[in-house]
C-alpha cells in the first residue's frame, strides 16, 4: 500500500512542463560533459587509442568461449539449458501477472545494497527485470566456472571481468529500471538529472577528459587544514621524499624513535586523517618520537627513479637523518602496504650489509610473499605488464587514475556504481568523508620503480624466494632477525590475511602475527576510542592455514593499537626527555604535512 501511496504522491507533484524543461537542461548539460570529454582529445592529449585492457578482456573471453564452441554437442546442450532457464523465468513472470503466487527463481544476496528498495519485489516489472539480470549474471559466472581446460590465471581473469561487466549492466544503474531513480525523477520533475549531469560534466573536466568519480565532498577536506593536522615540521627533503618530525606532547618519550614508511601508491595522511582518527597523533600522545616519510607525487622527470632509489633516498636516508637529530642509531619502523614491502626489502639489505639500524619492524597489511596476493593478481602477467610498461615508457610515470581505478574495481559496486547512481542519476552530491577523499587523492608512480615492483614481487615473487636483487645485493629475508609485528586485516582484498600469514614464515626472527577486523584501511585506522572491530592473536604461525590459525586464536575486543604499543615498549622501555623538532644542523623547512603531499595528480 505504501508503494501505491508513494507513486500517487509522485504523480500529484509531477509537472509536465517543468519535466520537459529539466530534461532539456539535462541534455544540454550532458553536452557539456561530452565537450569536456572531447576537449583534451581535440588538443591531442590523451591520445585516443583502445586501452590495452580491452584486448586482454577479449583474449580472455576467447579462451573461455573456445571450450563451449569447439564441441557442437556441448554448445547445443548449453543452448538448451539456457533456453529452458529463460523460458522458466518468463513462465514465472506470466503466472505472477495473472495473479498467481510465484516464488522468485533467484534471490539477490541479503548484503546486496543495490536491490533493497521494496519495489524490486512488489512491482512485477522490476521483479522481472531483477530476475532476468540475476539469471544472466549467474549463467555468465557458470560459463567461466565450468569451462574445462582453462588455466587458473585465465579463469581468475575471466571471473573478474565477468563480475565487472555484470556489475556494470545491473538494472540499478539505469533510470528506467531503477525504481528509486524513477520515483525521484518523477517527484522532482527531472531536477535530479539536471544536477547529475552537471556533476558528470564537472567530474569529467576534473579528470581532464576521463571520468573522475567524486566519492566525497572536498569543500571541508583540505590537507593541512581539516586533515593531516598533527603538529610537526618537515626537517629534510630530497627528490623523492620529505621527512616529517612531529612535535612531542609528553614530557618523556621512548628512547627509540619511530620511522613510518607509507606506501607511495597513496599518500601518507591515511595515518593522519582527522585528529580523532589519526594514528600518528595517537603515537605522539603515547610518548613516541614519530618521523614519517611523505613521498613526492612524481612527474616525468622522476620516471627513471628505481626501487633502489626509493630504498636509498627513502628509509635509509631517513634513518641517517633521524640519527643526526636524535643521536639514536636504531629506530622502530612501520611499513604500510607497499611501504611495508619496501621496508622488508630494506631490512634484508641492511642484514646483508650487517648494519644494525632497526630495533623492530611493524607491517600494516603488507606482503613479502605474493603467492596468495588476491584479486590484484588479475592484472599481473607478462602480457599485461609489458603493455603497461609500453604505456609508462611514453609518459615516464603511471598516472594515479590508473591505479585508483584498479583498486576501485576490486569493489566496483561500492566504489564505482553506487556513486554513479547516487551522483549522476539521483543528483545527490556525496557528503564529506575524509577516508574517501584520501582514496581519490591519487599519486603517480615512476615507470622504473613500478615496473621493478610488479615484476620482482607480483610476477616473479623474488623477495620471499631469496632471488631479489636490490642495489646489487641479493636479499634474504631469513637474515632479518629483528622482532616483527605483522598486522593483517580480515577482509583485505589487496593484501589478503592468508598472504600476510604465509609471508610471516620467511623472516628469521620472532614474528607476532595479529589479525584485525575489517579491511585494508579500516582494519588499520581503528582508534581505540571508536570501540570498533576486534583483533585476534595466536603465537602459532608456522605451517598453518588462516582458518586453522583462527580456530585457536584469542579474540580481543576493540583496537589493536594498545597491544602494539605494549609490544613496542616490551622491546625497549627506556624513556628520555621529549626531543625538540629538528636540530641546528637540520632546522625545520616548513610545517607538517609539508608541500609534497599537497601536489594533486
Amino acid at each position: 500500500m505504501s508503494d501505491v501511496n508513494t507513486e500517487t504522491q509522485g504523480l500529484k507533484t509531477f509537472n509536465a512542463e517543468a519535466f520537459a524543461m529539466n530534461i532539456a537542461k539535462a541534455m544540454e548539460t550532458s553536452g557539456q560533459a561530452l565537450a569536456a570529454y572531447l576537449r583534451p582529445r581535440e588538443d591531442g592529449e590523451p591520445k585516443d587509442k583502445p586501452p590495452s585492457e580491452i584486448g586482454e578482456v577479449i583474449k580472455t573471453f576467447t579462451k573461455v568461449a573456445e571450450y563451449w564452441l569447439t564441441d557442437t554437442q556441448r554448445a547445443e546442450d548449453l543452448q538448451t539449458r539456457m533456453g529452458k532457464a529463460y523460458l522458466d523465468l518468463w513462465g514465472q513472470a506470466a503466472r505472477r501477472m495473472a495473479g498467481e503466487a510465484a516464488k522468485p527463481a533467484i534471490e539477490p544476496s541479503p548484503r546486496d545494497k543495490r536491490f533493497k528498495d521494496p519495489e524490486w519485489k512488489s512491482n512485477q516489472f522490476f521483479d522481472f527485470v531483477l530476475q532476468l539480470y540475476l539469471l544472466t549474471a549467474q549463467w555468465a559466472q557458470e560459463l567461466v566456472k565450468n569451462a574445462e581446460g582453462v588455466d587458473p590465471h585465465t579463469r581468475k581473469k575471466a571471473e573478474f571481468y565477468v563480475q565487472q561487466i555484470t556489475n556494470a549492466i545491473a538494472p540499478s544503474n539505469f533510470i528506467l529500471t531503477n525504481p528509486e531513480v524513477l520515483r525521484e525523477t518523477l517527484a522532482s520533475n527531472g531536477a535530479n538529472l539536471v544536477r547529475g549531469m552537471k556533476m558528470l560534466a564537472e567530474d569529467i573536466e576534473a579528470g581532464r577528459g576521463a571520468l573522475r568519480i567524486r566519492q566525497s565532498d572536498p569543500s571541508n577536506l583540505v590537507v593541512g587544514v581539516n586533515m593531516a593536522t598533527t603538529p610537526g615540521k618537515v626537517i629534510f627533503q630530497n627528490e623523492l621524499m620529505q621527512l616529517i618530525q612531529y612535535t612531542p606532547t609528553t614530557e618523556t618519550v621512548l628512547r627509540t624513535p619511530l620511522l613510518i614508511v607509507p606506501p607511495w601508491i597513496n599518500k601518507f595522511y591515511i595515518l593522519d586523517l582527522k585528529p580523532e582518527k589519526s594514528y600518528i597523533k595517537w603515537c605522539v600522545d603515547q610518548g613516541i618520537t614519530v618521523f614519517v616519510i611523505s613521498w613526492v607525487n612524481p612527474d616525468k622527470e622522476l620516471g627513471k627513479k628505481t626501487f633502489d632509489d626509493y630504498m636509498k633516498e627513502g628509509p635509509l636516508t631517513a634513518m641517517d637523518i633521524i640519527e643526526k637529530v636524535t643521536g639514536e642509531m636504531k629506530v622502530h619502523t612501520v611499513g604500510y602496504c607497499v611501504g611495508g614491502t619496501l621496508l622488508a626489502s630494506t631490512l634484508a639489505w641492511l642484514a646483508e650489509k650487517r648494519r644494525q639500524r632497526v630495533t623492530s619492524a611493524t607491517f600494516f597489511a603488507a606482503q613479502v610473499d605474493f603467492t596468495h596476493a588476491g584479486d590484484l593478481l588479475v592484472f599481473v602477467d607478462e602480457d599485461q605488464i609489458s603493455a603497461l610498461e609500453r604505456d609508462m615508457q611514453a609518459a615516464g610515470v603511471l598516472e594515479g587514475s590508473r591505479m585508483a581505478m584498479a583498486f576501485n574495481m576490486l569493489r566496483s559496486n561500492d566504489l564505482i556504481w553506487s556513486y554513479v547512481v547516487s551522483n549522476y542519476l539521483k543528483g545527490q552530491a556525496p557528503s564529506s568523508f575524509d577516508l574517501l577523499h584520501w582514496n581519490s587523492d591519487a599519486t603517480r608512480m615512476p615507470a622504473a620503480n613500478h615496473s621493478y615492483y610488479l615484476r620482482n614481487c607480483y610476477l616473479e615473487n623474488r623477495l620471499s624466494s631469496g632471488s631479489m636483487v636490490l642495489d646489487n645485493t641479493l636479499l634474504d629475508l631469513s637474515k632479518v632477525k629483528v622482532p616483527v609485528y605483522n598486522l593483517a586485516t580480515k577482509e583485505d582484498h589487496i593484501a589478503p590475511a592468508d598472504s600476510v600469514l604465509y609471508g610471516s614464515q620467511f623472516f628469521g626472527g620472532p614474528v607476532k602475527y595479529v589479525l584485525s577486523g575489517s579491511g585494508h584501511i579500516a582494519g588499520v585506522v581503528n582508534p581505540p576510542e571508536a570501540g570498533k572491530y576486534q583483533y585476534w592473536t595466536n603465537d602459532n604461525i608456522r605451517d598453518v592455514t588462516l582458518a586453522d590459525w583462527l580456530k585457536n586464536a584469542t579474540e580481543h575486543k576493540g583496537s589493536w593499537w594498545p597491544d602494539w604499543r605494549q609490544w613496542l615498549e616490551s622491546l625497549d622501555a627506556e624513556q628520555v626527555p621529549a626531543r625538540p623538532v629538528g636540530s641546528e644542523e637540520l632546522p625545520p623547512i616548513e610545517d607538517a604535512p609539508g608541500s609534497y603531499v599537497k601536489v594533486r595528480a
